[in-house]
């Protein structure tokens, strides 16, 4: 370890000269072990970095994220998969997963649009089965806090050899205060370090109070997520895993519509004709990600030509109709919903109920926080007010 590490250039190719470095002259807390990192890389190794360990910490399961500028567009806990999910996020039906891998499986797998070109971060010592499952995706580099032998040499074999590998130290602890530069100017503050368990979820404001643990998880998973998503946020979590991040919107609707559409996305990626599309032999997984991105939306009949669907599909596949997706999400339920800040209207409420969501974490506060309730109460829905804000910048 040292304490500076010289980069190639910042956000852009102009802004020049570049560096990390440890303004109290101490080592920094990672060691590049492959390839050679950006800026932006940097940010998402050391912002995802620190999602697992509270996700770890919060629910006693490894953890992983997939990060991209900045937010994650991803974050799951190790819980098995199904074989349905095995399908949607192109994972061997008979591969024998460990607990790490299956969180990386389900973070890559939340919303693979997006993930594409990732930075991943790892809570525990990445192992071959992690490794394998990296191996096979578009990603810009991995952290965690150790790499078991085979793992590290099958990574060092990605992009030629220029996979960007990180360790990182699991005792660091940096100051309580922190600084960054704004045009010349320097802003401090004191870290966030707010502790989310299950004591945020006690206060339940609604007529039904009930809470199971498998909501509970949920709903730390979602909540801990936005604390290292920009903001405004909104996330839509289910079965251990984010599945719909609404990331650096202006407005909290607009927040849960793009985070709600993820959701929705994610579930028609289950849906019995998305999961027999027949896909030309040696289709990439960038090219089949981009075709049931194109196949489950509205226009996909205007976007791609025969000419294009002779290349993608063995078979040509019959429409989704809008009314078999609508069927379909309706059949969804028990989705866990954190928002970094209070709802101000209730038409966030309707908006997550139709992805099928039932427990809300938020921090209330709101002028009109008795209509948020009301419309909750309406449809037999569950929230916790947590009274702490989460907005990250």
């Amino acid at each position: 370890m040292s304490n500076e590490l010289m980069l190639k250039y910042g956000c852009n190719p102009n802004q020049k000269p570049s560096r990390v470095f440890m303004k109290d002259g101490g080592e920094l807390p990672i060691t590049v072990l492959c390839g050679r990192p950006g800026y932006i890389n940097l940010l998402d190794a050391l912002n995802g970095y620190q999602l697992v360990r509270e996700l770890k910490r919060a629910t006693g399961l490894p953890a992983a994220t997939s990060f991209k500028h900045v937010s994650p567009a991803g974050a799951a806990v190790g819980l098995p998969l199904s074989d349905t999910l095995k399908k949607i996020y192109f994972v061997d039906k008979k591969a024998e997963l460990s607990p790490l891998a299956c969180a990386y499986a389900r973070a890559r797998g939340a919303d693979r649009m997006s993930s594409f070109g990732d930075f991943i971060a790892l809570s525990d010592v990445c192992d071959l089965s992690t490794a394998k499952l990296i191996a096979k995706e578009v990603s810009d580099g991995v952290v965690a806090p150790g790499y078991d032998e085979d793992a590290l040499a099958l990574l060092k074999e990605k992009r030629k050899g220029a996979y960007n590998i990180i360790q990182i130290d699991p005792k660091y602890a940096p100051a309580p205060v922190e600084q960054k530069d704004v045009y010349g100017v320097t802003f401090e503050q004191g870290r966030n370090e707010l502790v989310i368990d299950e004591a945020l979820l006690r206060e339940i404001v609604t007529e039904n109070k009930e809470l199971p643990e498998s909501a509970k998880r949920d709903l730390l998973i979602a909540l801990i997520t936005l604390k290292y998503t920009q903001s405004n946020s909104v996330c839509y979590a289910y079965d251990g895993q984010a599945i719909g991040i609404g990331a650096g919107q202006q407005s909290r609707i607009h927040c849960t519509r793009l985070a709600g559409n993820k959701a929705d996305n994610w579930f028609l990626r289950q849906h019995p004709k998305v999961l027999g599309l027949k896909f030309v032999k040696g289709l990439g997984r960038a090219d089949r990600d981009n075709a049931i991105d194109v196949y489950i939306s509205e226009e996909w009949e205007d976007v791609l030509g025969d000419e294009v669907w002779e290349k993608t599909f063995a078979v040509r596949p019959e429409p989704l109709t809008m009314a078999e997706k609508k069927a379909w999400i309706a059949q969804q339920g028990d989705v866990a919903l954190g928002s970094d800040a209070f709802f101000p209207f209730g038409d966030n409420i309707e908006r997550a109920r139709k992805s099928g969501v039932k427990y809300i974490a938020q921090p209330c506060g709101s002028i009109r926080d008795d209509n948020v309730i009301e419309v909750c109460n309406k449809y037999g829905m569950v929230m916790a007010k947590t009274g702490i804000r989460l907005f990250h910048h």
